[in-house]
């Protein structure tokens, strides 16, 4: 049986997702954007995966802090994805909210696909039972080599055991985002953080106000 996204936008609503490796700054420019949006006069959310439902943080944690196959965290991820679109991008949409997600299924096909190396088969096959037909209208690439986003990362203070990953594992998440990013040039837009912080937050404005009515 299909099951597709269960109720139609309205007001011309937009699902934008923010993906990169860790380090690449791409948290920092959610609420830029939320301010963006929400000074047009539209409703606006910011949520995140995993996560985004008191169900999705309890994943997260579990993810996070546990060592387990590359196929259960890509399973787990999904899991909680189902539960966030069911419970909250879906019925947002549906209101006719804007919905900022810090990452989504691309990060799933760049960290377990390629970075655990389980295959993108894998991947689309749980993409297309969780949600068929359904992705975003606009993803923000934030890119940055793995060695520059490690000594981001560094200065954070603890790593939890994905940021802990070695430069080639962080390597092969880049290159998967890349390559998803020639394939959807018109969806998913790089944002080369090696530029100022200014610079990419002026290119984060342009490009949402594209999506602007």
């Amino acid at each position: 049986m299909t099951v597709s996204l269960a109720a139609p936008r309205t007001n011309h609503a937009k699902f934008i997702t923010f993906e990169g490796i860790d380090g690449a700054g791409k948290s920092s420019h959610v609420e830029r954007a939320r301010e963006l949006i929400a000074a047009a006069g539209l409703p606006v959310i910011c949520t995140r995966e995993p996560g985004g439902t008191a169900l999705g943080e309890q994943v997260r944690a579990l993810f996070l802090g546990n060592s387990m196959s590359p196929h259960t965290e890509a399973l787990l991820v999904f899991a909680a994805r189902r539960e966030h679109l069911e419970k909250v991008v879906w019925p947002a949409l549906a209101r006719g909210e804007w919905v900022l997600c810090d990452r989504f299924t691309d990060a799933t096909f760049a960290y377990q696909g390629a970075g655990r190396e389980i295959g993108a088969a894998f991947v689309e096959s749980l993409a297309n039972i969780t949600h068929p037909a359904f992705e975003p209208d606009m993803t923000l690439l934030f890119d940055l080599p793995p060695d520059a986003a490690q000594n981001r990362v560094a200065g954070r203070g603890a790593a939890d055991r994905i940021e802990a990953e070695s430069v080639a594992f962080h390597e092969r998440v880049r290159r998967s985002y890349l390559e998803r990013a020639a394939a959807s040039p018109n969806r998913i837009r790089v944002l080369d953080t090696r530029e100022s912080k200014e610079a990419v937050a002026e290119r984060v404005v342009t490009l949402v106000k594209s999506l602007l009515p």
